[in-house]
């Protein structure tokens, strides 16, 4: 069918919410809508799916939802009867339906035959990898929009690995709910039903005590902490989210009780009234905080995106004001403060590893490898930083140190194998404490290192391309800059070039195989300057990520010449 006969099809669909029929009427109007809500189905891979919160096969609604987790129903049926009895676990974030969703999800699993695990409230998403790990189960499914406006919920699948699911069955699941014929006759079964079969069970602080339990085991100088974390006050905001639910727990098990809530931010709101976009990169979401922090006189503040797998932090600056920090700069001060806890305890072996993605920060690279341990460069997302942690336990021939993402993203333990917020805002407190006993502040602390191994600076930035022709958009672009070969960016030199989806690198036009990653749609240029650019369609939303990364003598030439290469890149797009 084409988009006009299937949005006639919901028009007539029985059972349809009321919310859902208003919005066929009011939004139907449009011509251009119905052809992006119902003209392709929503893209569905291993970092699950993503949309706005509308009718429509191309969006996330109730239908949508039960149209996938039949996917992974017939993925874990045809995994036989033991797949079926390890089960599904399920967690839940603030966003508006997402209970709502949690529980259809649950329903057509037990319709299935299928145990689940769901939680009786919102929880971090960390906290469902964990979940999925300690209770054995075949799967795990998270309903969140992760950091994204309100209009927008999704839908993401984990392996019983507790990272996100793999290529293989993510596509498998992919495979069999395009299988559906009706996307409103799948069978869901009563929550009751389930409840009496034993099929359906609830969790929630016996798992919570279980992963406080585990976090406690983060942090790895509590003499420090208990000389110094008084000295501090932590202004800690969940940003209407998940992180409310244990970070009190989590903060005060670890000896950090001067932590100050940021009451209009603590309000469970799925409007996320107090920020256009609850993302703790963007400095509005930190205006709260930062009024808190002057009337408290705190000099640190600490936030979570709603589903509290982000954490971002905002610090006083010398001049009195407060400065967002990036994600690679907060990666690069935990991951020198460990390796000096390492040193300075006589722990540091060559044995360790530091694990990051291709398109985050090289300054935490040029320290480890400093202190002389091992580094590994993965694919864009946690599950790749997961494959190498099991790949050293099974081999044998590494130690974890930490895994990063500039995407605000951290991991400590491996307990989870997803990025956790709450590890790292726990490690963030101890790293404040370690400068709180040299009498400095983190921004100091990064200062000191720049002064070590030189001034590094990142920008990345989201180019939107909205609508059912923006997918076919990014393809085009990514085509014709690799048909293009370029010499040259921002008039400089380009000496390396890396397509991850031809697994080529050509230096000086000669071009080798580069096969130690899989496949990916990324292209890497390093040039002349020290200057590295990346692009990476992403794989939820309609945007192409524009990376730079720069070295510069200070930071304030580091800043002007990262603003300078991406608007060299936006260029490169249009």
């Amino acid at each position: 069918m084409n988009a006009e006969e299937t949005f006639k099809k919901w028009q007539a669909a029985p059972d349809m919410p009321d919310y859902l029929a208003a919005q066929l009427t009011e939004l139907g109007q449009d011509a251009t809508w119905v052809q992006d809500a119902f003209g392709q189905e929503i893209n569905f891979g291993t970092a699950g799916m993503r949309g706005r919160l509308e009718p429509g096969i191309n969006r996330i609604n109730v239908f949508t939802i039960k149209w996938v987790t039949e996917g992974l129903a017939r993925l874990i049926t045809e995994n036989g009867a033991t797949a079926q009895k390890r089960g599904v676990a399920i967690s839940f974030d603030s966003r508006y339906h997402s209970r709502e969703f949690a529980q259809i999800a649950a329903r057509v699993l037990g319709a299935h035959g299928i145990h689940v695990y769901l939680f009786d409230d919102l929880r971090p998403t960390p906290e469902l990898s964990f979940a999925v790990r300690h209770l054995h189960a075949f799967a795990g499914i998270n309903i969140t929009a992760s950091h994204n406006a309100k209009q927008y919920n999704g839908y993401k699948v984990y392996g019983s690995d507790g990272a996100q699911m793999g290529p293989e069955n993510a596509n498998r699941v992919f495979a069999h709910a395009e299988q559906v014929t009706d996307i409103f006759a799948i069978k869901a079964a009563p929550v009751e039903q389930l409840r009496s079969q034993g099929l359906l069970q609830l969790i929630g602080e016996d798992l919570d005590e279980a992963y406080l339990a585990e976090l406690k085991t983060v942090n790895v100088n509590k003499p420090l902490i208990k000389e110094n974390a008084n000295k501090l006050k932590i202004i800690y905001s969940p940003l209407h989210g998940t992180g409310k639910m244990l970070y009190e727990r989590a903060f005060r098990q670890n000896g950090f009780t001067n932590i100050i809530p940021v009451p209009s931010q603590s309000i469970i709101d799925p409007e996320f009234p107090t920020t256009k976009k609850p993302n703790p990169e963007y400095r509005d979401v930190f205006d709260p905080g930062v009024a808190l922090a002057n009337e408290k006189q705190a000099d640190l503040i600490i936030a979570t995106d709603p589903d509290a797998d982000r954490m971002g932090a905002c610090v006083r600056t010398e001049k009195g004001d407060f400065q967002v920090l990036t994600g690679n700069q907060i990666a690069t001060l935990m991951a020198y403060y460990l390796l000096v806890n390492l040193k300075d305890s006589g722990q540091l072996t060559p044995n360790y590893e530091l694990i990051t993605s291709i398109v985050s920060s090289q300054m935490p690279l040029k320290i480890a490898r400093d202190f002389g341990i091992k580094t590994k460069s993965v694919l864009t997302g946690f599950k790749f930083i997961g494959e190498e942690v099991d790949r050293m336990n099974k081999a044998h021939d590494g130690q974890f140190l930490m895994g990063f993402e500039e995407s605000y993203g951290y991991l400590f333990k491996p307990f989870a194998r997803d990025k956790d917020a709450m590890q790292g805002a726990l490690m963030f407190a101890e790293v404040a404490s370690y400068y709180a006993s040299r009498k400095m502040t983190v921004l100091d602390g990064l200062k000191e290192i720049w002064q070590k191994y030189g001034t590094s600076y990142e920008i990345t930035r989201a180019i939107e391309m909205p609508g059912i022709g923006g997918q076919k958009k990014m393809a085009a672009l990514m085509t014709k800059l690799r048909a293009a070969q370029l010499t040259t960016i921002n008039g400089v030199q380009v000496v390396k070039m890396q397509d991850f989806l031809t697994q080529e690198e050509t230096v000086k036009g000669q071009t080798t195989a580069m096969t130690d990653l899989p496949k990916s749609n990324v292209l890497k240029y390093f040039l002349a300057d020290e200057t590295w650019l990346a692009l990476r369609p992403s794989g939820t939303e309609p945007v192409i990520k524009a990376y730079v990364g720069v070295n510069q003598p200070d930071i304030t030439t580091a800043e002007k010449a990262a603003s300078t290469y991406q608007v060299a890149l936006a260029e490169l797009l249009k």
